[in-house]
């Protein structure tokens, strides 16, 4: 029997599409509407496709090994092309920007990039809501400065309290007490309120879902608020089954049996999370429920890769190649009115669609036309 692994040579089934000029503007008015009304409001930037962690709902270890054909430094926007495309965005409506991965804070010099960014404003004269999401291993050395470059708040990914399970599913024998230790130093330097997200795969972790809710409710408080995210068929490496994905109505049912419940209302339009309160005031959780609950509808988030993709949707099968644009001899308007027509032509719906045929399609999906990784393009 043949178990030789197939490697991806490229993070995509199909080379992008070249953004263009369209031949009509799109001038920046601060409200850009897709096909099915929805704003664009948020943009998450990919600053790097490495990650120093290999989680198997991810980046599993037997695909992203030694051999994989990680980009060239050379691929990569510089941080000026990444300031330049933020600043566009922000004329079109973009109030929030995310840093992401891979892992961020492998970037070197990832401060500058930060420095630059929290120089932004939007065109009635606001900061950008400037935010970055790690899995945590570097956070205790870096929070500092950080905060001193500008950035507001971190997202922490943290899948388990037990050191066993977190090192088998980090599977680089990464202890959870490093992890920890980053997220005390990101609130000891003002970066908060802190999030932190735990991915629960049923027969992997779901018996960390109360030692979590215990540990955050008990030592932070509101201080950080913890979320539980579906497992997600993203990209085609991870082996997404149906049969591993916990509802989130179970996740809360298994918290409010120990800790009481109560249902909050969204803090914000489009946030992806269900909010719920202790009933005792003792802080807050969140799930996200991208499989049993699709929130497509109200999506307002773009995703820009390490390389200059704008991709419409986490679970979209190819971008629009922004680079050629920033490289070449396009002028502001000339990329507003680009990104505006792209943004325009968004029909993307994946998760409630694939709800209405059913979860088998998700499968078929994937294995007929290779979707964006989650470590190319950020969660």
């Amino acid at each position: 029997m043949n178990n030789t692994k197939v490697i991806p040579l490229t993070p995509v089934g199909r080379a992008p599409r070249a953004a263009a000029v369209p031949l009509v503007d799109v001038p920046a008015t601060g409200l850009l509407l897709d096909a099915l009304g929805r704003p664009l409001s948020d943009l998450r930037i990919s600053v790097t496709d490495r990650c120093n962690f290999r989680c198997s709902y991810c980046m599993p270890k037997d695909v992203f090994n030694k051999d994989y054909p990680y980009l060239p430094h050379s691929a990569l926007l510089s941080f000026e092309e990444i300031t330049r495309l933020a600043r566009l965005f922000a004329l079109h409506g973009v109030r929030k920007v995310r840093l992401t991965g891979g892992e961020p804070l492998l970037r070197k010099n990832l401060e500058a990039l930060i420095e630059q960014l929290a120089a932004l404003r939007t065109p009635d004269g606001a900061p950008l809501d400037l935010t970055l999401t790690t899995n945590g291993s570097l956070l205790a050395r870096k929070a500092v400065a950080l905060k001193a470059a500008g950035l507001q708040r971190v997202t922490v990914s943290l899948d388990g309290l037990d050191d066993t399970v977190f090192r088998a599913m980090n599977d680089v024998d990464f202890p959870v007490a490093d992890v920890l230790a980053g997220i005390d130093a990101a609130r000891a330097a003002g970066l908060g309120p802190i999030k932190v997200n735990m991915v629960v795969k049923r027969g992997t972790n779901e018996q960390e879902i109360l030692p979590m809710a215990r540990h955050f409710r008990d030592h932070y408080g509101a201080a950080v608020v913890l979320r539980f995210i579906e497992y997600m068929d993203v990209g085609a490496t991870n082996g997404w089954r149906m049969d591993e994905v916990m509802p989130s109505a179970e996740v809360i049912e298994r918290i409010s049996a120990v800790f009481p419940l109560v249902p909050l209302e969204a803090s914000a339009p489009g946030e992806t999370a269900q909010r719920w309160a202790y009933a005792d005031g003792g802080g807050e959780v969140g799930v996200i429920s991208s499989v049993t609950q699709a929130f497509c509808h109200e999506c307002s988030r773009a995703r820009l890769s390490t390389e200059g993709q704008l991709y419409l949707c986490l679970f979209a099968h190819g971008g629009h190649d922004l680079k050629p644009l920033l490289r070449g001899d396009a002028s502001d308007a000339q990329i507003l009115s680009s990104i505006g027509h792209i943004w325009q032509g968004r029909a993307d719906r994946y998760s409630e669609l694939r709800a209405l045929r059913g979860p088998d399609t998700a499968d078929a999906s994937a294995a007929t036309q290779r979707r964006v990784e989650m470590s190319y393009i950020g969660g």
